[in-house]
């Protein structure tokens, strides 16, 4: 359907990819990732036709339609919401205009005039093509999807100019979806949507008949909707079958395999350079030497996963709270007229992980606002528990960064003088090192910005995080490692999100947000929506109409599916939390070890009897140490599901 031959793309000097060759066929489903800063957008304005390539060709059929959705709206009409959707109609909407154009023509005709008989003619011609093509049903097709995407009847008169950009985000995807294209290119669609929005969009793709490629880094979403994933990095791209699981798993095996070999082509190298330093001043060993030189520079060195820099972290062991961390009694919280909690009652306990979820303007930043502090409730009870010290990140925290100071100002404005050396190990954890420290805050990427928000929250130790879409502006990977984080972490967590497959990996409670309450369950988001599910029937994503009778068989299994999920889960976190200590523990005392060869190899230490001994002595005892460490290593990592 649409194909990439040899295609390069340069930024000046710098050469974003090249010599890329992929084929999309009818049909087809891929998910595009890729780090921040690959090429992604860019390789999907290049299908979309708003970019050329500076070497090799995108063929595509002349007749192929292709909807594209950019991460941000650049342009948009002065019309209604609801006008605006119905554009994307194509044909119908535009046989619509012409039929209400021959319908205010024919009214001032007079019965016997010669051009009142051509019109009737082209009207009744069009009206047949019209109803032909469903045009009679584009309307309230058009208000289905905007009601799906969490865009209400309120908003439909209004004009698109005076939304948001989160709702013109929603409103152009509603257009797009309207037309129906053969191809669609899909940049981070579910940035700006909440989770019952990307719920139905997910069953819109289900059953949607064109092909799709969709840049996103919602592991869920790829998860449920790709048939394939696209990775682009370091240039190249390659193409994995099956959906994000499958290809993490391949991509795992994939770079044992390339240790493997990189290790083997190490060896090699060192060979080569033992034989070249050994022989280079040997007259008759020249031609050998000059030989290996060049064979040298020829090799094209094996590039893993591990020789990447990659974000590194974990947060500071939290102080102990007291058992009860969150408390509301009969607690109101209004704006103006809008209730938006009505006599709650609720209890959050040490040690408890909770997801918010919820639509939007259900209040759930408000709770985690009355959480940190930075909200006062109108009525009832809402407090802290005894010894609780929190963390608070915004959903803007980017925004409260100031741009005009540095990226280690940034850091020193939470802690006293004197850290500085303490600071720049953080920030070189997240990446930042040497001049990078330097760089104001005003031109670093969002990626960049919110790596430095994240490391502004290690400064202190904490025994309650409170995280507002924490993973925005990262990319796959560091949202992994943010995941590892918070799985060591040992305090209480309340967290907002709509990577659902965060919330799987982290949350082991949901608090259901809405109607002036929240209701708590155990589980992960996949437990929740289950039960959810079980308790409100969804109604047919395209009709609307009511679905049929759930299969009970089907439901019971799926709800065991999520139950066995849940205790997979649990048992997974428990583990973790023993074994992570000892894993810490044991890659200290190797290094120690190693340390302490380095000094037994010392002439200041060997030849001095004293010292020599102390060093023997240490070394013994961290031997010591990691020998009885090693078998609860093994039986921990055995008891891991």
């Amino acid at each position: 359907m649409l194909q990439l031959s040899g295609v390069e793309k340069r930024f000046g000097a710098q050469i974003l990819f090249r010599n890329l060759s992929w084929m999309i066929p009818s049909g087809s489903r891929f998910g595009l990732v890729g780090p921040n800063g690959a090429g992604k957008t860019t390789l999907l304005r290049m299908l979309a036709g708003a970019v050329s390539p500076d070497d090799g060709a995108v063929s595509r059929p002349r007749a192929l339609s292709v909807g594209y959705l950019a991460q941000e709206v650049e342009e948009v009409g002065s019309g209604p919401v609801l006008e605006t959707v119905l554009e994307g109609a194509g044909e119908s909407r535009a046989l619509a205009v012409r039929l209400r154009e021959l319908e205010d023509r024919l009214e001032l005709l007079e019965p016997d005039d010669g051009g009142g008989a051509q019109a009737t003619a082209e009207y009744g011609e069009l009206l047949s093509r019209f109803e032909q093509i469903g045009g009679n049903e584009a309307e309230n097709r058009a208000q289905r999807i905007l009601a799906g995407l969490g865009v209400g009847r309120d908003l439909w008169d209004r004009k698109l100019s005076t939304l948001s950009g989160g709702w013109r985000m929603r409103v152009m995807l509603a257009r797009l979806l309207m037309g129906g294209p053969d191809l669609l290119l899909l940049d981070e669609p579910t940035n700006h949507l909440d989770l019952p929005a990307i719920d139905w969009l997910e069953g819109f793709l289900e059953d949607y008949t064109g092909a799709f490629v969709v840049v996103s880094h919602d592991r869920y979403f790829l998860n449920r909707m790709v048939r394939g994933v696209v990775e682009l990095e370091r240039g190249k791209l390659t193409v994995w079958p099956g959906n994000y699981d499958n290809y993490l798993e391949a991509k795992q095996l994939r770079e044992e395999q390339l240790e493997k070999a990189a290790a083997g082509q190490a060896r090699e190298i060192a060979r080569t350079e033992r034989f070249i330093e050994r022989f280079r001043y040997k007259n008759t060993k020249s031609k050998q030497v000059q030989s290996r030189l060049k064979a040298l520079e020829k090799i094209d060195r094996i590039r893993t996963a591990s020789s990447e820099k990659k974000i590194h972290f974990g947060f500071p062991p939290a102080p102990r709270s007291g058992d009860i961390v969150v408390r509301s009694e009969a607690m109101d919280m209004a704006y103006g007229e809008t209730v938006v909690f009505q006599r709650l009652d609720m209890l959050l306990k040490r040690g408890d992980r909770v997801a918010l979820v919820g639509p939007n303007g259900a209040g759930k930043s408000t709770l985690l606002k009355l959480m940190a502090g930075r909200l006062e409730p109108d009525g009832g009870l809402f407090e802290l528990g005894h010894n609780v010290e929190l963390q608070y990140f915004a959903q803007h925290q980017l925004e409260a960064l100031d741009p005009n100071r540095t990226v280690m100002q940034e850091m020193e404005e939470l802690v006293s003088p004197g850290l500085a050396q303490k600071l720049r190990n953080i920030l070189g954890s997240f990446l930042f090192h040497g001049e990078d420290v330097d760089k104001k805050v005003g031109i670093l990427s969002g990626g960049e910005k919110a790596r430095l928000a994240l490391a502004r929250m290690l400064l202190r130790p904490v025994n309650l995080l409170l995280l507002d879409e924490p993973t925005n502006h990262l990319d796959l990977q560091s949202r992994e490692v943010l995941e590892q984080a918070l799985n060591q972490y040992e305090g209480t967590l309340v967290l907002i999100s709509h990577d659902r497959y965060f919330i799987n990996r982290v949350a082991d409670k949901v608090a259901e947000v809405g109607g002036g309450g929240v209701q708590l369950f155990d589980g992960d988001y996949d437990t929740w929506k289950e039960r959810r599910r079980e308790r409100t029937p969804q109604p047919d994503v395209e009709s609307g109409s009511e679905p049929a009778a759930p299969d009970r068989g089907n439901r019971e299994r799926k709800r065991a599916e999520a139950e066995e999920r849940n205790r997979l889960h649990t048992h997974r976190q428990a583990i973790r939390k023993r074994l992570d200590p000892v894993e810490r523990e044991i890659a200290e005392l190797e290094s120690r070890i190693r340390s302490l060869e380095e000094k037994q190899a010392d002439p200041e230490v060997y030849q001095n009897p004293e010292a020599a001994s102390r060093v023997a002595r240490e070394k013994l005892a961290a031997e010591s140490r990691l020998e009885e460490l090693y078998p609860l290593w093994e039986r921990l990592t055995d008891e891991m599901p």
